[in-house]
């Protein structure tokens, strides 16, 4: 891991009481555009959620791990949210590369190199996760997790071992329809749509989130996170950060 790692502190977070239906819920970069509004909520329920980052592109023309957003994230990191990286460049791995060592077919998402294909060694590849993972230290004051998302969840187990080989685990997660990216995910979901997705979740799992999504015509509003905080709540669950998951929480914090 970078210097800004090993010279960051974890923030302090308090106990939490014992519960037998925890869910994780989590949120990626995009825009940025409703990350204030989801703050809010989560600050109103008292959630902590995880926080998965790439330097995705905003609308004030820099990125969201920029110093304009820079305020917002060390906020967060007094909550005591818990924070990861998601490829600096939102790498999509596309397949796998036969070799020795073995190589990735990927394509940036994001970055001067967005929309190319290329062949990546695992140390590049993992040089793109860390140097995120630095960033959000720096800006958070907290120590990222030695783990990440890959941009889709698309990975094979040859790249999920190159990555836990060099210090971060995959984190797999469950999207929430109503609040992820896709030109079918609704603006203002229904109460029926709401109750169907309380009624999948299932203990343990790490939900997805969105914090805005560029190829909305309109901006995406969050009307769906309270009702589906408060609907989970209603059904017994708690909500927990990574960094308390039995396994990703041994991901470092």
């Amino acid at each position: 891991m970078g210097a800004a790692m090993a010279q960051t502190a974890s923030a302090p977070v308090a106990p939490t009481p014992a519960c037998d239906k925890p869910v994780y819920l989590s949120f990626r970069t995009g825009s940025m555009e409703v990350a204030p509004l989801v703050a809010v909520v989560l600050q109103r329920h008292k959630v902590r959620a995880t926080f998965f980052a790439s330097a995705d592109p905003t609308p004030q023309g820099g990125d969201a791990l920029d110093s304009t957003w820079a305020p917002w994230w060390k906020a967060r990191g007094d909550e005591g949210h818990a924070f990861a990286s998601q490829t600096r460049d939102e790498v999509l791995w596309l397949g796998d590369v036969r070799g020795k060592p073995p190589g990735f077919l990927v394509r940036p998402q994001l970055g001067a190199f967005a929309g190319r294909t290329f062949t990546w060694s695992a140390a590049k590849y993992c040089e793109n996760i860390d140097v995120t993972a630095d960033r959000l230290a720096h800006i958070t004051g907290v120590n990222a997790m030695a783990a990440f998302r890959a941009p889709g969840d698309r990975v094979s187990p040859a790249l999920v071992a190159a990555a836990k080989a060099c210090g971060f685990r995959h984190v797999p997660t469950v999207p929430v329809a109503f609040l992820a990216e896709g030109a079918n995910a609704p603006r203002s979901p229904t109460d029926k749509q709401v109750a169907q997705t309380v009624a999948r979740v299932r203990p343990g799992d790490v939900l997805l989130a969105h914090l805005g999504v560029w190829s909305r015509e309109v901006p995406q509003v969050p009307v769906g996170l309270e009702p589906l905080i408060t609907g989970l709540q209603a059904q017994g669950f708690c909500f927990r950060t990574l960094r308390e998951h039995p396994v990703y929480g041994s991901a470092g914090s």
